[in-house]
Order: C-alpha cells, then sequence, then structure tokens
C-alpha cells in the first residue's frame, strides 16, 4: 500500500508541479509579472539555472507526498478541493518566509507590482492543487491515478 502511495504522490507531484511551471512561464502573457521559480532559485542559491529548476521540480513532488501520506485520506472532500485547499499552504509560506528571504518582501512587498505577484503566485498554487487533488485520487490498490 505505501509504495502505491509512493508513485501516486511522485505521479502527482511531477503533474502538478509541470502544469503550475507551465502557467508560471505564461503568466505574462496574461498580464501577469514574469515568473521564472527555477532561475530564481538558482540566482538565491548561487548555482546553474538548471539546478533551480530541479529543486523547484523536487520541491512540488515533496509537497505532493506530503498530500498523500499526511492530508488525502483524511478528508472527505472532492480531490479537486482537498488539493487546492492543500495548496494554500505552501503558498501561504512562500509569501510569509520564502519571498522575504529571496529579498522579495513579505508578500512579495518589493516587487515591481506586489499584488499580481501575489494573485500570481496565488494562481499558480491553485492550479497546483487541482491537479495535485485530481493525480493523487485515492485509487483501488495497484493502480495510479492517471486521468486528470
Amino acid at each position: 500500500m505505501e509504495s502505491i502511495k509512493l508513485k501516486q504522490g511522485i505521479f502527482a507531484g511531477i503533474a502538478a508541479t509541470l502544469v503550475m511551471t507551465m502557467l508560471m512561464l505564461i503568466a505574462p502573457m496574461m498580464g501577469m509579472p514574469e515568473m521564472k521559480i527555477g532561475n530564481m532559485i538558482a540566482q538565491f542559491m548561487g548555482m546553474p539555472v538548471w539546478v533551480g529548476w530541479l529543486m523547484h521540480m523536487m520541491v512540488g513532488i515533496l509537497l505532493a507526498l506530503i498530500y498523500v501520506f499526511a492530508v488525502r485520506d483524511r478528508l472527505s472532500w472532492h480531490p479537486f478541493v482537498k488539493g487546492i485547499l492543500f495548496a494554500l499552504l505552501p503558498w501561504m509560506i512562500m509569501q510569509l518566509m520564502v519571498m522575504p528571504m529571496m529579498g522579495i518582501g513579505l508578500f512579495s512587498a518589493n516587487a515591481s507590482e506586489p499584488a499580481k505577484m501575489v494573485m500570481g503566485t496565488m494562481m499558480g498554487h491553485l492550479v497546483y492543487g487541482a491537479v495535485l487533488g485530481l493525480a493523487a485520487k485515492a485509487r483501488s490498490v495497484g493502480k495510479v491515478a492517471v486521468n486528470l
């Protein structure tokens, strides 16, 4: 059973992170600020850009594993709702801790357009959560969620 949850978490984490990343990359086309998180992580850590993007993917998978092992089966709501509500936690942590550490400020106060940055990051996390909830839907033993 645990190996099934592990597979579900990894699959859902990859799927949700990829969809969120695609949204972040097209954000400027929707009037939102550029949010190349992999580049931001790499610059902050003083590492190559590919390492920043890899770290972004690893965090997405880790969060999905936390969701599958600690949250998903404890709530009786629709998977879509559970995923979205779960995704608000990492978004809040990002706005309260990560953004200030990176010099962007509390709730992105130092960004060129703080409100758009806060809304853009929230939108990205809500999309991550929706995909996560649907992709990590509990299935019968031996099956991993593959339909979004």
